[in-house]
């Protein structure tokens, strides 16, 4: 009879926890899902921060592109993700317009055009005060082509209707001038290292200098942080190959000052 009873009792309360109501956690379903070398639909259509109506690709094509999904009206996230991507771009020797686009999306349906100027000239105003905000487009749209790229993306966020805010991840992606996912960079604070490389790696190597490929032959991109590492076997490959070259200098070098001593020699003895 005592164990029927505690057998009783240990039922009751299984049967209790399961018809308990489950929290759910505010975060659940929130974060990034890597699509690396998938395309963005670039037929989506946007508004600029004229409030023209553009298709994605629009700003493709030509150069890789750092695409920033935030909003505008964000109270505190996206204002970091936007400063940390500056801070970030401000040390690189390539620079948007020229070597690279950035483009924002809002993925608030509610922001307007005129959201996206204000924080268009904030940004590129403090990244440069000098080079105006060329390279620089923020854009606004509808649910429909918000969800389609940021479904293609893997991004994905949800809106709180209590704080009347988005909950959302941080981070930004890189994608080739085709409009393809070549990298994601995870966080507000965003190494100048991995920006150039990730970068320069996304435009085939139409962009950099012979540095920016040296380092990229050194590093590696690790998918699970959004960095770049060093490779110990092509870091090794590189000094060997180094190396060698500067024997083969050396010993060119002392050759030639060794044919050079042979031939004044005879020409000493000549005169003797």
């Amino acid at each position: 009879m005592k164990y029927l009873a505690l057998i009783s009792v240990l039922a009751t309360i299984a049967l209790a926890q399961s018809s308990a109501p489950q929290v759910k956690s505010p975060f659940a379903g929130i974060g990034i899902d890597q699509r690396l070398n998938d395309s963005i639909p670039l037929d989506t259509v946007f508004r600029d921060e004229q409030g023209n109506f553009v298709p994605l690709g629009n700003f493709f094509h030509k150069r890789p592109v750092l695409l920033v999904p935030v909003y505008y009206e964000c109270p505190m996230l996206c204002s970091q993700v936007l400063s940390g991507m500056v801070a970030g771009l401000r040390p690189l020797s390539i620079a948007p317009g020229k070597d690279f686009d950035i483009v924002s999306i809002s993925f608030n349906p509610a922001d307007t055009p005129t959201d996206a100027a204000k924080d268009r000239a904030l940004y590129s105003h403090r990244y440069s005060t000098r080079m105006g905000t060329a390279g620089w487009h923020f854009l606004t749209g509808s649910e429909t082509s918000i969800h389609a790229v940021m479904d293609a993306l893997g991004y994905h966020y949800r809106y709180d209707p209590a704080t009347k805010t988005f909950v959302h991840a941080s981070g930004i992606m890189v994608l080739t001038p085709e409009g393809r996912i070549a990298r994601y960079l995870y966080g507000v604070d965003y190494e100048p290292k991995d920006l150039e490389l990730s970068l320069v790696d996304a435009s085939h190597g139409k962009i950099g200098s012979l540095a920016d490929e040296i380092l990229l032959y050194c590093c590696h991109y690790d998918a699970s942080t959004g960095k770049y590492t060093a490779t110990v076997m092509n870091v090794l490959r590189l000094a060997g190959a180094v190396m060698v070259l500067i024997l083969a200098i050396g010993l060119g070098l002392f050759f030639r000052f060794d044919l050079r001593r042979h031939r004044v020699q005879p020409q000493e003895a000549r005169f003797r």
